[in-house]
């Protein structure tokens, strides 16, 4: 993981400005020594926007995996492999050569449903099969005899007996399509239990860090992704969870950034990118290096202006540090006045 701080690099280049100030803030002519002073340079003072990074690794993905359990009885014959996406209508897992299909839904699939039973779940389940493209039934709270009918048709489509009755654990539902990422059980194995952890379909950033550096990190704040190839990509936090503690370090987190053009990701799907967010930004502000900088020695900051052959230390105020240039203000320096930088 790595972290800018722009204003640790500051601080020490500024350290290094005092240093050179102390001998003196001389146009050019030789010291009391009679040695030549350092070779410097005139730079314009720049009116710009200065905006100070935080930068972190993050890892491209389809986000935090989840195990997905089958809870029908026997012995697993068939399991969907790690990158296939599972979607409305497809199984993911056999046992004992019957598929377990993906359904769309909030609510689990608890029970058995049959002709005659009635609630949210009968619903839920009928909106399912009217998606698949079954009729003849009403979408409402009833299993009625004309969705007995539909489920005889969608059972024969799946090669399954055709009851009319949707057992308990020949459906599990997630609210959306899923991406395999990891087969937990090998062929042979005993359900009901997890049998496969999966992902959204949708390309994740995920990032590691410490608690002390994530500050920054909140619902909906903007960041920008740069890929291995140098294109860039725009995203948001979509989440923010804690991490688990490793050894020798502090508390940490996970986010979880969301992308919402996914053509700007191209091809990759894995991988690492760097993510940045502008933890400050200063608009249509007077800018000079920060090796410009002065220290006075009656306190503060100074540059050195250059007008024709004569300079003069100028005092500023400073503000934002970024970039290796610094904000300034002050009544002696406007865009365009000529600034001396050591080199």
């Amino acid at each position: 993981m790595r972290r800018s701080v722009v204003v640790a690099v500051a601080v020490a280049v500024v350290a290094g400005a005092a240093a050179w100030a102390s001998v003196g803030f001389g146009g050019g002519t030789p010291d009391a020594a009679g040695t030549e002073p350092s070779r410097a340079e005139n730079v314009p003072v720049k009116r710009e926007t200065l905006v100070s990074w935080v930068t972190m690794d993050g890892q491209m993905g389809f986000g935090l995996a989840q195990p997905i359990a089958s809870t029908a009885a026997g012995t697993v014959t068939w399991l969907a492999t790690p990158g296939t996406t599972i979607t409305r209508g497809k199984p993911f897992v056999r046992v004992d050569d019957k598929p377990v299909v993906l359904l769309y839904g909030q609510l689990p699939m608890y029970r058995d449903l049959q002709a005659g039973v009635e609630g949210a779940d009968v619903a839920q389940f009928e909106t399912n099969l009217k998606a698949l493209g079954y009729t003849g039934f009403t979408v409402d709270k009833e299993f009625s005899a004309s969705t007995t009918t539909a489920v005889k048709r969608w059972q024969a489509d799946l090669g399954l007996p055709e009851t009319g009755v949707v057992a308990a654990g020949q459906v599990v539902y997630a609210p959306a399509a899923v991406r395999v990422a990891q087969q937990l059980v090998r062929l042979g194995a005993a359900s009901p239990g997890d049998v496969v952890s999966a992902t959204g379909t949708t390309k994740m950033i995920t990032v590691s860090a410490q608690t002390a550096d994530a500050g920054w990190a909140v619902r909906a704040a903007k960041v920008t992704i740069e890929l291995p190839d140098g294109t860039t990509a725009e995203g948001k936090v979509d989440s923010i969870g804690d991490a688990p503690e490793s050894e020798g370090h502090g508390p940490s987190v996970t986010i979880l950034v969301a992308v919402a053009d996914q053509q700007a990701l191209g091809r990759l799907d894995r991988g690492t990118v760097t993510v940045r967010h502008a933890a400050q930004e200063r608009k249509d502000v007077l800018t000079v290096p920060i090796a410009a900088l002065l220290a006075l020695a009656e306190g503060g900051y100074g540059v050195e202006v250059v007008d024709g052959g004569k300079s003069t230390v100028v005092a500023v105020r400073v503000g934002l540090f970024a970039g290796g240039r610094v904000e300034i203000t002050g009544s002696g320096v406007a865009e365009g006045t000529t600034v001396r930088v050591p080199a």
